[in-house]
């Protein structure tokens, strides 16, 4: 099975910027969606941003309403390695962030099913 790790979660002050990654350890398809899920306390776990990996280093990307602006989702193909660039974070954006994999991808909507999920990286802004 394909193993997902999430690094770059911290604690910082609204206003401020982190940037997430996760590395595949393999990607067994070529065409395939990469995600950022996060699950705060009481609150089920939502879509933040989803990308599409074929052929092309990068593609269609998808981000919840509340990120758009702020928060950017990228694919390093080469690494297997995906990033979330997150700007201005505010109090609402801490969470557990979790990158997941979804091998038959195209359309890279949140409601898909993601097999392959990581560990999860805590960001806390206060």
């Amino acid at each position: 099975h394909v193993q997902l790790v999430e690094s770059g979660g911290s604690s910082v002050q609204p206003g401020g910027s982190l940037r997430l990654s996760c590395t595949a350890s393999e990607y067994t398809h070529t065409r395939y969606c990469v995600a950022w899920f996060r699950q705060a306390p009481g609150r089920e776990r939502e879509g933040v941003a989803a990308i599409y990996s074929g052929l092309r280093a990068s593609g269609a990307t998808y981000y919840a309403d509340t990120v758009k602006g702020r928060f950017t989702i990228s694919h390093n193909t080469a690494k297997k390695t995906a990033f979330l660039q997150m700007n201005n974070l505010q109090t609402e954006d801490t969470a557990m962030y979790y990158c997941a994999y979804d091998p038959w991808g195209s359309v890279c909507t949140f409601a898909r099913t993601y097999d392959y999920w990581g560990q999860g990286t805590q960001v806390t802004v206060s």
